[in-house]
């Protein structure tokens, strides 16, 4: 709702525009409405909300009551589109996802999903996208029944940040970078999503996901599809989700023991005292996980993905470790392989590219220390970039899917976490191994010290 009202102020709906929301208590059209101001004027970033402004946008919110088990409630909802003469209509299902398919079902014996007189039906699907790779094929088949797959829009907010979308303007506009964006170049790549924050009262939400279905199968596959894919052949939607996915077929499909020696799970000390969770908890708050891609391009390069709550630092980024100098000229002194050139893509809280090299340190000598070239989104701006919703929002009302996930790449995501779920559906953890304020358990460490790498901890 913050993500419509900025764009209603910045006059981007179109006129006629409303908002029909459902709920269970019988909430009025004007209870609605405040309950949304209250919600945009807590949640809304970077300015206040304007109370000038705000009458014109709430006017054309409404509400209608029903439960998402009663056929009613989709009759209902038809009437109320009639009323309010609107004829395209974008269905976004923020619900549990128990709810999905039977939302799905009500809408298609309401007949809200058929495309006539060239006006469109679109539905977006928040995530979980299914359990596993078995219930998102169930899933997917659910959901064809009623909307074909142009209708569809499953939706993964990482896609619309302005840094991972920046990814394919660096790599593809850029004539420097993708000649080096190789196996012959990189030596290896991490992706973190780490937060300091634990559950925030949703344990019993994350006792049923945890951090593999949460952070990893999602989010972080994507954005690894996004800097690891082949370059597109041209910038529209199907030939870049076409590279995509196939980028997420090629990651290695791993055996138990290649589980046991790639994938590590965590707790936090306290999580099992968290509301809703059991004593007993054998649910990851933190995972990590070492991918390889079977491609010509990135065989033998590792790519190492890590999410947690309760870490030391809130931070979201890519980094890009290269390879060494191929002769340390400069003497054994010099740190020349001390510090591998790097390139961070940073995500969250600061939008934003650091390349870290080395350079000569003044003074007689040649003694070289690591220095960066940064590029910050609001210092070469100068102005507040649209929040992630805004631009997923706006594309599916516009039609276009490029940042939307597609039935074929939900289905690779799980294909690739699904041999970790079934190794650690049985498996008794020695649970919690990580303190609140770490990096992490020790055995995520020693996964990369194996290859001889370790984790950039900033």
């Amino acid at each position: 709702m913050p993500s419509l009202y900025r764009l209603a102020s910045q006059r981007r709906l179109p006129p006629g525009f409303c908002v029909v929301g459902t709920s269970r208590d019988g909430i009025s059209d004007q209870r609605f409405r405040s309950m949304m101001h209250d919600a945009v004027a807590q949640f809304l970033e970077d300015s206040p909300l304007d109370e000038q402004l705000w009458p014109d946008f709430a006017r054309n919110l409404y509400c209608v009551s029903g439960d998402f088990n009663d056929r009613q409630l989709y009759g209902s909802i038809a009437q109320k589109l009639d009323e309010l003469k609107q004829r395209n209509l974008l269905f976004y299902l923020a619900t549990p996802p128990s709810f999905f398919e039977t939302i799905v079902a009500g809408l298609g014996e309401a007949n809200l999903a058929r495309e006539e007189d060239h006006a469109w039906r679109r539905i977006v699907i928040e995530k979980p996208f299914g359990r596993d790779l078995e219930s998102a094929r169930c899933l997917n088949q659910a959901v064809h029944r009623v909307f074909a797959e142009p209708q569809i829009y499953r939706i993964d907010h990482y896609l619309g940040k302005e840094t991972v979308q920046n990814i394919l303007a660096f790599r593809f506009a850029n004539g420097i970078f993708e000649p080096v964006w190789n196996r012959r170049f990189v030596n290896h790549v991490q992706i973190t999503a780490a937060e300091t924050i634990g559950v925030e009262g949703r344990g019993g939400y994350y006792q049923e996901a945890g951090a593999l279905r949460d952070m990893i199968q999602s989010h972080l596959l994507q954005v690894t599809a996004t800097i690891a894919m082949e370059p597109p052949a041209a910038f529209d939607p199907e030939t870049v989700r076409d590279e995509r996915a196939r980028l997420l077929r090629a990651i290695k499909i791993m055996t138990a023991d290649e589980v046991r020696e790639n994938a590590v799970a965590g707790q936090y000390r306290g999580f099992r005292q968290e509301k809703d969770v059991p004593p007993d908890s054998m649910t990851e708050t933190y995972a990590a996980v070492a991918l390889q891609i079977e491609n010509w391009r990135w065989a033998g390069v590792p790519f190492y993905l890590r999410t947690g709550k309760k870490l030391m630092r809130h931070v979201t980024d890519i980094a890009i470790q290269f390879n060494d100098a191929p002769l340390a000229m400069f003497g054994p002194g010099t740190a020349e392989t001390a510090h591998p050139n790097l390139l961070i893509v940073r995500i969250q809280p600061e939008e934003g590219i650091s390349l870290r090299f080395l350079s000569k340190q003044p003074g007689s000598g040649m003694r070289l220390r690591p220095v960066s070239m940064d590029f910050n989104y609001g210092a070469s701006f100068g102005e507040r970039g649209p929040a992630a919703y805004e631009t997923l929002l706006l594309d599916a009302m516009a039609g276009d899917p490029t940042l939307y996930t597609r039935e074929d790449m939900v289905e690779a995501s799980w294909r690739a976490v699904q041999p970790i779920l079934d190794e650690w559906s049985h498996r008794k953890f020695d649970f919690p191994n990580y303190e609140p304020g770490s990096w992490g358990p020790k055995e995520a460490d020693q996964m990369l010290a194996r290859r001889g790498h370790q984790w950039r901890n900033s």
